[in-house]
């Protein structure tokens, strides 16, 4: 998508700009520093195996990731606030739908600062004129078909009730938001991913996490047991809902990789195995950038 200046204005002015596997689009023979994995590029501490950096939002760590479910496959767009609360998300979507929601939650902020019946101040009117450029490009690739902005634009494309109400039925709930794809049993009682987080059933199951460590390594045998019989759902789920949930706590970051090694092999995910290894050998890491400059 080519972009003029005024349109470039409005990335910068909502801090979105390309990120991750995005830099090794532009610079494929750009190298990681010495002992780093290029795998780690871009990838935030939190941060799900299946999630692939493409965009940074600037505020609160926002970012943007390619979900692969299998590791081969594109499922959708997740995002999430690496600094704040709340989790990624179920995927879906395209990276220009992405940006268009965010054009159109602009939108919205630039109409509530306009008073009812007064003149629009001219800061306003420019940004509003510099928005509706870069929307007008953007939907001649994607969106075309949606004359909606701001609110009305969320409000008309938004889940439908069935999701909200009874979440994806090819989905287990995890901590992280996103869901995990699976068909067996969890050994952790969990229902179907919702687009929103069921705050009392994050809160216990984090607690439980990270205040009951016996509790814990009782799942993760048993998760292992049934991985290695024939059914990796438990350690799938658990594997996310620990990694999530690490908060820098070296077992549980093992307990995580662990699991989640034992999972995507079982299931033929092996890209999200070694990505898994890779996070987990850097997961100290200061910062997401690993390339050279």
């Amino acid at each position: 998508m080519s972009l003029g200046p005024v349109e470039q204005r409005v990335l910068h002015d909502m801090e979105l700009r390309p990120y991750g596997i995005m830099n090794l689009f532009d610079d494929p023979a750009c190298l990681p520093r010495e002992g780093l994995d290029v795998r780690v590029h871009g990838r935030y501490y939190r941060d799900p195996p299946e999630f692939l950096t493409f965009m940074h939002g600037g505020t609160d760590g926002l970012h943007f990731g390619l979900w692969y479910d299998d590791g081969r496959t594109c499922t959708g767009v997740a995002s999430y606030y690496n600094n704040d609360g709340g989790g990624v998300g179920l995927p879906s979507g395209t990276p220009l739908e992405a940006v268009r929601e965010q054009i159109e939650w602009r939108q919205a902020h630039l109409d509530s600062e306009a008073g009812e019946g007064e003149p629009i101040a001219a800061n306003l009117a420019e940004e509003r004129f510099r928005l509706r450029a870069l929307r007008e490009v953007l939907m001649t690739f994607e969106t075309g078909d949606r004359p909606e902005e701001g609110n009305v634009y969320h409000e008309t494309y938004r889940d439908g009730s069935e999701v909200l109400e009874d979440g994806d039925p090819s989905r287990f709930e995890t901590l992280d938001g996103g869901g995990a794809l699976a068909d067996g049993e969890s050994v952790v009682p969990r229902g179907r991913q919702r687009p929103y987080d069921r705050y009392d059933w994050c809160t216990n199951l984090h607690n439980q996490l990270i205040g009951d460590p016996g509790a814990v390594a009782a799942w993760v045998t048993e998760a292992l047991r049934r991985c290695a019989a024939g059914d990796p759902t438990s350690a799938l789920t658990l594997g996310r809902d620990l990694h999530w949930a690490s908060g820098g706590d070296v077992e549980r970051e093992r307990q995580a990789h662990e699991l989640l090694v034992a999972a995507y092999r079982a299931l033929g995910r092996h890209t999200l195995a070694g990505i898994t290894d890779a996070h987990h050998r850097h997961r100290d890491l200061p910062q997401v950038g690993v390339l050279r400059t």
